[in-house]
């Protein structure tokens, strides 16, 4: 089921918004509202993180952001609770994104079928092996959740084909080696690799790790392009506010950055 790339086709080739926020940070309700302000402030999809002590992937400001929602006992039960109380007033659908240790732990049918069943669209598992991806796509096939697989700087070009291969319809392509966090610009190889993947395949991209601001959006979405990530920066602007200031701030930044996305669709 190729929910989240059918939704990203739907968009008749703008690029969409995707901001990322961790499930619980800072508290469980201050995330739930900030769910209801991205999706009211221009985002297209948003990611959900499932907050984990060994986020490998993950920059200090989101481990950071995991590590206090930990604190608050934030864990599976309470990222379907957070599902199943706000989705029904989103028009954004949701991709969770989490590391494949907590899904063997709840048990993998298990996992997919209750995200699924409390309305999440999507799947990210930036540390599943390729050895394990069909097994994951059999089970997001029956439970009607798209897999959503990364593709790396590094990859070499028989893996990227391999990806591709079994990717449902939409790739990740990550901006650049390392973990998420703020980048100052971004490598050319990293326009080329795109244009690579575009050229052997049609199926969307979605790029993240990095973005961090309206003006590196402008100059990424004139790339082929379909979707662009952001989370270091959306959880930045939660960090050491007031509640209302925190989702005035989420607010205003995400419609920033889809002000500077829309502008250059106006133009093209």
């Amino acid at each position: 089921m190729n929910i989240i790339t059918n939704f990203l086709r739907s968009k008749n080739s703008s690029c969409a918004l995707v901001p990322f926020i961790t499930a619980g940070y800072p508290n469980i309700n201050i995330s739930m509202q900030a769910l209801k302000v991205l999706d009211k402030k221009g985002a297209d999809l948003i990611e959900l993180g499932i907050p984990y002590s060994d986020a490998l992937a993950d920059g200090p400001i989101i481990q950071e952001a995991s590590q206090v929602a930990l604190r608050q006992g934030i864990y599976i039960d309470q990222v379907l609770y957070i599902l199943r109380t706000v989705v029904p007033d989103l028009s954004s659908p949701i991709i969770i994104f989490t590391y494949y240790n907590p899904i063997l732990v709840r048990g993998v049918d298990k996992f997919i079928r209750e995200m699924s069943q409390a309305g999440a669209k999507g799947l990210i598992i930036p540390d599943l092996p390729l050895e394990e991806v069909d097994y994951i796509l059999e089970l997001c096939n029956l439970y009607c959740m798209e897999l959503i697989l990364f593709i790396a700087p590094t990859s070499s070009e028989s893996r990227i084909q391999l990806i591709l291969s079994k990717s449902p319809g939409c790739i990740y392509l990550v901006s650049s080696c390392g973990v998420t966090g703020f980048r100052d610009d971004f490598d050319l190889k990293i326009q080329n690799l795109a244009a690579f993947i575009k050229s052997k395949t049609d199926k969307l991209i979605m790029l993240g790790f990095g973005i961090n601001s309206p003006d590196q959006v402008s100059q990424i979405i004139s790339w082929d392009i379909d979707g662009i990530v952001v989370g270091s920066a959306m959880i930045n602007h939660m960090v050491g506010k007031f509640p209302k200031d925190i989702l005035d701030s989420l607010g205003d930044f995400c419609q920033k950055l889809k002000f500077s996305m829309s502008k250059k669709n106006t133009i093209e």
